[in-house]
């Protein structure tokens, strides 16, 4: 059972909170993936693209990478999504970053659904078309859990998976 610390709606969001977060999810190309193997943490940088399904991520990555190698032992990881650094002026605490923990699957080659999730992923990332071509490279979903959003310096809010996808689908 999630901590109830968790179970804070959306409508707790400013709109422009509520805007951030999903410019940074749904916009997003880039995130740090961490993931978990035994005793080994590891972080990375993946390409992620929305799933279409909610709060819901694709990533299409190698099987020779270690974080893919973590994935498959152990699917548990986190997302984590941040406002660019562009102003050097400005403090970096004060950007707006999300990170979304949950657990990943592998849609499998054969399976009903990996077509659209291709589609879906070349839409959001239409020069990774070339990745397809490979056959170490691995289909998976990650589907979130729970989220912290710091929206700025001292402003921390805790979402669950029901939260994120009211807001994704009000949205959308």
């Amino acid at each position: 059972m999630l901590s109830p610390a968790y179970n804070e709606r959306v409508s707790t969001l400013t709109p422009e909170e509520r805007q951030a977060l999903v410019m940074l999810l749904t916009g997003s190309r880039w995130v740090a993936l961490a993931t978990a193997r035994d005793n080994e943490p590891l972080a990375s940088w993946v390409a992620v693209a929305p799933a279409g399904e909610g709060a819901q991520y694709l990533l299409h990555i190698s099987q020779l990478s270690l974080h893919t190698r973590h994935l498959l032992a152990n699917p548990r990881a986190a997302l984590s999504f941040s406002e660019p650094d562009l102003d050097r002026a400005r403090d970096p605490q004060t950007l707006v970053r999300v990170s979304l923990q949950g657990r990943t699957d592998v849609i499998a080659r054969d399976s009903a659904g990996y077509e659209a999730a291709r589609e879906r992923y070349l839409t959001h990332l239409p020069n990774a078309q070339i990745q397809f071509t490979l056959g170490d490279f691995q289909l998976m979903r990650f589907l979130p859990e729970t989220a912290r959003l710091v929206s700025g310096f001292g402003r921390a809010h805790r979402l669950n998976a029901e939260a994120l996808n009211s807001l994704l689908v009000s949205h959308g």
